[in-house]
C-alpha cells in the first residue's frame, strides 16, 4: 500500500523545507546551528500541519545524529527511560554528537513524564526536541523549559501552501504521471485550516480517481461534504470545534455549548486545553459584569487538571453553563486594547513626577512623589488628582458594559470624577 502523499513528499533537506525562513533560511537560527555542529536541546511550538516534525528529522539527518522519536500520546514513563537507555549506548557523552530524542506533542505528557527526561538532558545523554501546539509556558514543566530553546513555527501562509501542492504535483511519482490543473484554490485552502498535512490529505482524496483533474472550488466543496467529518484533537477540526464552543457561551446559549463541549470529550480533546479556554473567555467575554465567572473558570481550570478524565467533563460542563448564562461584557478586553493603541501611538511617556518613585534623597530632591495625593488620606478614600502623562490627560479607555454590575461602576465613576467619567 502506498504512503500517504504528506508522507511520499516530506521534505529531507532544509532546502526543501518550506516555509519558517526565520529558522531554516539561509541565516536562519536553527541553520546557522546546524552549520556550527552545535544543536541545544530545543521546543518547536506551533500549530498542527506544519511540519515540526519533519524539521525535528532534517536537523537530526543533517547534523548526523542517532534519532528516537516517542509520542507523548502513547509513551509513558517506562519507555522513556528504555529509549534513553538506547541512546545513550549510541552516543558518547557530552559530544557534539548527542543522539537527538524527539517527544511529539510534548504537552501531553505528564510532571512525572517529563521529570523523567530532566537528567537525561542535563547530563547530556540526549538532545531533546519536543513539539507542541501549546503554549510551553504553560504545558512544559519549568525546569525543563529552562533547558530548552523554544523556537516558535508559523502557520502556512496562502504562497507557502500553494508552492507545496505544486511541489507534490512536480515531484510526487504518483501525482507527477497525472494532469492536474490548480484552476481554483481558495476552497482547498480554506478547509485545510493552514495545516498542510489535512491540504495534502485532502488534494490526494481530490486527484485519487482520476488522471485529468480541475482544482475548482465546487469540486473542494462537494468532494468534503461528501466525506465524514469527525473531530480530529491533533487538527481536523480542533479550531472549528473550539470556535463554535466558544461563539455559543458568548451568545448565551448553554444547549449549543455543552453540545459542542460533548463533541470534544468524545474527540478526545485535553480538557486542560478546554479549561483554558473559558478561562480566557470569563475574562474576555464576561469580565466584571461578573467577576465571580473568572474564579470559577480559574478553578475549574485547576480541578480537572487534577482529576482528568473521565469526571473532568461534568465540571466543565457546569462551568460552561455558568459561563453561558452570564451577562457579558467584552468591556475589559476593548479598553487593554485601546490602552494597547494609545501606547503605540504615543510612544513611552514620562511618567508624571507626582507618581514616581522615591527611595532616594536625590530622587526627594529632584521632587519626585511631592504632589502625591495619598487617597486614604481623604473621604472615601479619594481625591481628584491627574494619572495619565499630561500629553494624554482626560483620554477614556475603559467604557463600563450595559449590564447590571458595570451600570453601578459609571455610578460610582462619575459621583468621584464627574465629567472626566461622563458616560
Amino acid at each position: 500500500m502506498n504512503a500517504p502523499l504528506a508522507e511520499r513528499i516530506r521534505p529531507k533537506t532544509l532546502e526543501d523545507y518550506i516555509s519558517q525562513q526565520h529558522l531554516v533560511g539561509k541565516n536562519g537560527v536553527l541553520t546557522q546551528l546546524i552549520k556550527k555542529g552545535i544543536i541545544p536541546s530545543l521546543i518547536l511550538w506551533g500549530p498542527p500541519g506544519i511540519g515540526k516534525t519533519t524539521l525535528a528529522n532534517i536537523i537530526a539527518t543533517e547534523s548526523k545524529r542517532p534519532f528516537y522519536t516517542l509520542s507523548a500520546i502513547s509513551s509513558g514513563v517506562k519507555d522513556v527511560r528504555e529509549v534513553i537507555e538506547k541512546a545513550k549506548k549510541s552516543g558518547g557523552l557530552f559530544t557534539a554528537k548527542n543522539p537527538i530524542l524527539f517527544i511529539d506533542e510534548i504537552h501531553r505528557f505528564s510532571k512525572s513524564q517529563q521529570d523523567s527526561l530532566l537528567g537525561a538532558v542535563e547530563k547530556g545523554w540526549v538532545t531533546l526536541i519536543g513539539a507542541t501546539t501549546e503554549n510551553p509556558s504553560f504545558e512544559v514543566i519549568p525546569a525543563l523549559l529552562s533547558r530548552c530553546q523554544v523556537y516558535i513555527l508559523n502557520s502556512f501562509d496562502k504562497t507557502d501552501l500553494i508552492a507545496l501542492l505544486e511541489r507534490a504535483i512536480r515531484e510526487d511519482k504518483i501525482l507527477s504521471t497525472k494532469k492536474i490543473q490548480l484552476k481554483e484554490t481558495a476552497a482547498l485552502l480554506q478547509v485545510s485550516g493552514g495545516d498542510a498535512r489535512k491540504l495534502l490529505n485532502i488534494f490526494e482524496l481530490l486527484v485519487s480517481a482520476d488522471d485529468t483533474v480541475e482544482i475548482t472550488n465546487k469540486l473542494v466543496l462537494a468532494k468534503i461534504q461528501e466525506s465524514t467529518a469527525r473531530y480530529d484533537k491533533t487538527g481536523e477540526k480542533h479550531y472549528d470545534i473550539i470556535s463554535a464552543f466558544i461563539k455559543s457561551i458568548r451568545g448565551s446559549d448553554p444547549n449549543a455549548a455543552v453540545y459542542w463541549l460533548a463533541r470534544m470529550i468524545e474527540g478526545g480533546e485535553d480538557v486542560k486545553f478546554i479549561a483554558r479556554r473559558l478561562l480566557i473567555l470569563a475574562s474576555e467575554d464576561i469580565g466584571n459584569a461578573n467577576p465571580t465567572a473568572l474564579i470559577l473558570a480559574n478553578n475549574t481550570f485547576q480541578a480537572v487538571s487534577v482529576i482528568g478524565n473521565p469526571e473532568s467533563r461534568i465540571i466543565l460542563s457546569q462551568c460552561a453553563i455558568y459561563l453561558a448564562n452570564c451577562q457579558k461584557s467584552n468591556a475589559s478586553y476593548l479598553a487593554i486594547g485601546a490602552a494597547q493603541n494609545l501606547v503605540k501611538q504615543t510612544g513611552d511617556l514620562a511618567v508624571p513626577l507626582a507618581l514616581r518613585n522615591a527611595p532616594t534623597k536625590l530622587m526627594k530632591d529632584l521632587e519626585y512623589g511631592k504632589d502625591y495625593q495619598y487617597a486614604h488620606n481623604y473621604t472615601n478614600n479619594f481625591i481628584a488628582q491627574e494619572f495619565l502623562p499630561k500629553e494624554i490627560s482626560g483620554s477614556k479607555l475603559y467604557e463600563p458594559g450595559e449590564n447590571t454590575r458595570e451600570n453601578q461602576f459609571k455610578e460610582i465613576l462619575k459621583k468621584r470624577w464627574k465629567s472626566k467619567y461622563d458616560y
